[in-house]
């Protein structure tokens, strides 16, 4: 009996591209690899955790399920706090789904990323509750309210470190392999964007309006215009974890970089869970294959 390759794998931030990463751990372990450690930042944290956790099949099988109408089911408006979204209706689905556990009792050692905005430092989650750590890591600044603590605030990890290879165990021996979902190159040409829900779109636009005129401050979101808020803030977020990551990168060089373009989906593309985990299955083929080619 062959022993599997021992792998340390970190998960970038990203939003919905996030979720190629669970084609990436898939096709991990259809090629023999086994994953002794995760560290993971925002969807990374999500994906990373759900796995640790031994439920990634439940969970892929709930994102297939999603078109725009069930996203916005899971959307809880905030007028009042410190985002738009609640995000209490999402944690309870994940409850409903996933038995949560301490992270310190999880087969592998893992760590979500956050980042406490009142201390203003980076904030490593390396013990209690999985899915409370999750909910911290994915807290997106201005969307998501802040998760409180004792004495700080905190938010998506990837204000601070998107790419978080510095906070994985490691193993002797092990390999070092890194997943950027916020890579700047071509999206993949067999990637097509999803269309099943077509005819869900008018119901979705008419509720989207609905939200918009609950809005006053963001009147500025009109059907005419092609940059509206939320692509401001998108497209902050992004500038932002890309260059959080280029950073890293540069510091630190990984055994295998498996690369997801950052132009594969938007933000908040969560409908696309499929071809996003196909996606991701394919950048692991192709990155494996690199590596092996390397090796001879």
């Amino acid at each position: 009996m062959s022993i599997k390759p021992k792998v340390a794998l970190v998960l970038s931030g990203g939003g919905a591209r996030g979720m190629a990463h669970i084609g990436v751990i898939e096709e991990l372990e259809r090629q023999g690899f086994q994953i002794s450690s995760l560290a993971g930042t925002s969807m990374g944290a999500l994906v990373g955790g759900v796995h640790a956790l031994g439920k990634m099949e439940v969970y892929k099988n709930w994102l297939y399920t999603l078109d725009k109408i069930k996203i916005f089911r899971l959307i809880d408006l905030n007028f009042r706090g410190q985002g738009l979204v609640k995000g209490d209706k999402l944690l309870h689905k994940m409850r409903d789904l996933i038995a949560d556990r301490n992270i310190e009792d999880l087969p592998i050692p893992y760590a979500a990323v956050a980042a406490d905005i009142i201390n203003k430092k980076e904030v490593v989650l390396t013990t209690g509750s999985v899915l409370d750590a999750i909910r911290a890591s994915i807290a997106i600044p201005t969307i998501v309210t802040p998760v409180k603590t004792k004495d700080g605030l905190l938010v998506d990890g990837g204000v601070i470190n998107s790419l978080p290879i510095d906070h994985v165990s490691r193993l002797p021996n092990d390999i070092l392999i890194v997943v950027n979902v916020n890579a700047p190159i071509p999206k993949d040409k067999r990637q097509v964007t999803a269309s099943a829900d077509k005819a869900n779109v008018p119901v979705y636009r008419k509720r989207i309006k609905a939200i918009y005129k609950q809005l006053p401050k963001i009147k500025a979101l009109r059907r005419e215009e092609k940059f509206g808020y939320f692509d401001v803030i998108s497209k902050t977020l992004s500038l932002m974890t890309y260059h959080n990551t280029q950073l890293t990168l540069e510091k630190y060089t990984p055994d295998i970089l498996i690369n997801i373009s950052r132009d594969s989906c938007g933000l908040y593309d969560f409908y696309r869970a499929e071809e996003l985990v196909e996606t991701g299955k394919r950048a692991t083929i192709t990155a494996l294959d690199a590596y092996r080619n390397k090796l001879g």
